[in-house]
């Protein structure tokens, strides 16, 4: 075997080492609250309408959110949009207490949010989407049926409760990269935010 050869193998090998452990390095250090990032331009993530809750498992999302805030439990009524508008509400009190929301809570929020600007603004022109939880087509226009939709929006859930609720602008969103909206009827900004901040 050349030195030649055997200099450009070595190369190779290195390479692929660093490249590992960077992926690897990547995956440990990141948030768990990251874990619903978007997930890249090639990733595959089909819109559906959203699933109306069942009020069991959100009465349990809401308690267990209110018991990580050292409140008490649910006392309203026990509806889907009662429990689905708690859900909300105990996520943004978490976020305003610098705590991780519960992975069940802010499910059910990303949802309840989803639906309404689904209601609000219905259509199949623009596909938003929540990794992993949700994604939905909003927005009158040419509706989409095949291979990748022309106008989508893209983000994590902590972001999009924020956004849906006014707690961030959407410039300031897509401009330090939280948002990602490619499309020319991807700005969603007009019929942003879907609550007040107080629900």
């Amino acid at each position: 075997m050349g030195r030649k050869y055997r200099q450009k193998l070595l190369s190779v090998v290195t390479t692929t080492r660093l490249v590992l452990f960077g992926l690897a390095l990547t995956r440990l250090t990141r948030p768990r609250w990251a874990a619903g990032a978007p997930a890249g331009p090639g990733a595959k993530f089909a819109a559906m309408p959203v699933r109306r809750g069942d009020p069991a498992r959100l009465l349990a999302a809401v308690n267990a959110q209110l018991a990580a805030l050292g409140r008490a439990g649910w006392s309203g009524p026990v509806t889907v949009e009662a429990l689905a508008a708690a859900c909300v509400s105990a996520v943004l009190a978490a976020m305003d207490l610098n705590q991780e929301p519960e992975r069940d809570a802010t499910r059910w929020a990303v949802v309840d949010l989803l639906g309404l600007l689904e209601r609000q603004v219905p259509g199949r022109a623009v596909e938003v989407r929540i990794p992993p939880y949700a994604a939905i087509q909003c927005v009158a226009g040419p509706r989409h049926t095949r291979g990748t939709p022309p106008n989508v929006v893209e983000t994590d859930a902590i972001t999009w409760i924020m956004l849906a609720a006014g707690r961030i602008a959407w410039a300031a969103a897509v401009a330090d990269g939280r948002v990602r909206a490619s499309g020319p009827r991807s700005d969603i900004s007009e019929y942003l935010p879907l609550v007040a901040a107080a629900r």
